[in-house]
């Protein structure tokens, strides 16, 4: 099918609020390592890896052969069932987890579930329904999720199941502190006290948990630095507050630097909800901490029809065990930092780049206008690289941020043609050759 076809069938049928990157939107068909193919037969690196999951990359024989071998024995069963695959996968990750003593695993859907379950948990063992979340978070589509997300376009509705506060992130995107700080040490802890404040002054005092992404995702992958981490949970632990490190995004290597995102800080969660890269592409999130949080819906029930099915965590343990074995945490440590010494080196060249950040192979470049977000440009951009056979994502609060997350497969050959093709790019919006 043509994909203006495809298009105006899919305007038909599906909500006008599902966007579609691109002024022609294109299907991916087929998919091999880190390259994929549209329904024209167009080749293009995939550099966002489906909204940063596909971490082990595309049709990986591992992982497919896995999938297949359990299709064809069963493909559901629900969580009233034991699930061999299910306990192996927690088992897994529980060896891999930075989190001490006793833990447990509950098995979803998705990252919005994840997030869910983690802040059902949390709220339950505190006996809480205050929670406190970051400024230009993004923690699900969901209507719970929602209601923690600190981004206005992604809150299609002020009304949540929760008491919500908002705390300032250490970064100018999201904080009016950070004009009056020249050293970035100072500001991290200026925000971090500023939790505490919003303890004292906005909640009750027993507040139930803080939720944040150790790099934020669909803010525009910034990352919130370790000064900031530890001293917000030295806070945290004063109030017995427990912490969320969301990993949707962050987990299994993807940061280079870490197995999880939250390490780089020191600082050991009580929960960690995952997804994305924890499937590969297959529909799977899950919930790790303390087991005492986790146990603490006993004695009500609780059951997952979906969560930690055959298929999903037969895939994930096959990806799991791909990731480790071929230390693909290490090639994004060494490729991404390739990578983003290329993309700082281009910042130097081009007076619209206002910012290169990330780590591993969770990259970002910010484009401005005279100092200020231009979207328009990220919009260009983007289109500019497909038009070179790149695809990659965008983000942050006005939608200026391009987000860079190939697998972590990715090779050094591979970054460097990426690179060269944001060069041109780069030049492409700067000439504004396209002005979308």
């Amino acid at each position: 099918m043509r994909p203006d076809e495809l298009h105006e069938r899919h305007r038909a049928v599906l909500p006008a609020w599902l966007s579609l990157y691109y002024e022609k939107p294109i299907e991916l068909v087929r998919g091999e390592g880190f390259r994929v193919w549209d329904s024209e037969g167009n080749e293009y690196l995939d550099f966002f890896g489906g909204i940063v999951t596909t971490i082990s990359g595309h049709a990986v024989p591992e992982i497919v052969e896995a999938v297949k071998e359990q299709a064809q024995r069963i493909l559901h069963s629900s969580t009233l069932y034991l699930i061999e695959s299910q306990v192996r996968l927690a088992e897994k990750l529980i060896s891999l987890s930075p989190i001490s003593g006793e833990q447990k695993v509950f098995f979803v859907g998705s990252g919005s579930e994840a997030n869910e379950a983690a802040l059902l948990f949390a709220t339950q063992y505190r006996g809480s329904s205050e929670v406190i979340a970051l400024r230009g978070s993004y923690h699900g589509g969901s209507f719970g999720t929602m209601g923690i997300t600190g981004q206005s376009s992604w809150r299609p509705t002020p009304r949540t199941a929760l008491d919500v506060s908002y705390a300032l992130p250490p970064h100018r995107s999201y904080s009016p502190l950070y004009a009056r700080y020249d050293d970035p040490e100072e500001l991290a802890r200026a925000c971090a006290e500023d939790v505490r404040s919003l303890i004292q002054t906005s909640t009750t005092g027993r507040v139930a948990a803080f939720i944040a992404e150790p790099i934020q995702g669909v803010g525009g992958f910034i990352e919130l630095p370790p000064a900031y981490l530890s001293r917000v949970k030295e806070i945290l632990d004063e109030h017995g507050v427990l912490f969320v490190s969301d990993e949707v995004q962050t987990a299994f290597g993807r940061t280079g630097s870490h197995f999880w995102g939250i390490e780089h800080s020191g600082v050991e969660p009580d929960l960690i909800t995952m997804a994305k890269g924890l499937g590969n592409g297959l529909a799977i999130g899950a919930v790790m901490g303390r087991a005492e949080i986790i146990d603490a819906l006993s004695p009500k029930l609780h059951i997952s029809t979906f969560g930690g099915n055959p298929i999903s965590t037969a895939g994930a343990l096959a990806n799991l065990e791909y990731i480790l074995e071929n230390d693909l945490q290490k090639n994004a440590d060494e490729v991404g930092g390739y990578l983003k010494e290329r993309l700082l080196a281009l910042a130097r060249e081009h007076r619209c780049v206002g910012e290169v950040r990330g780590r591993g192979l969770m990259l970002a470049i910010e484009l401005v206008r005279d100092g200020a977000p231009d979207p328009r440009a990220a919009t260009a951009f983007m289109e500019a690289c497909r038009e070179r056979g790149v695809l990659v994502g965008k983000g942050g609060l006005a939608g200026n941020a391009i987000r860079i997350s190939p697998p972590l497969t990715v090779t050094r050959e591979a970054a460097g043609e990426a690179a060269r093709v944001f060069d041109e790019a780069l030049s492409s919006v700067e000439a504004g050759e396209r002005v979308v």
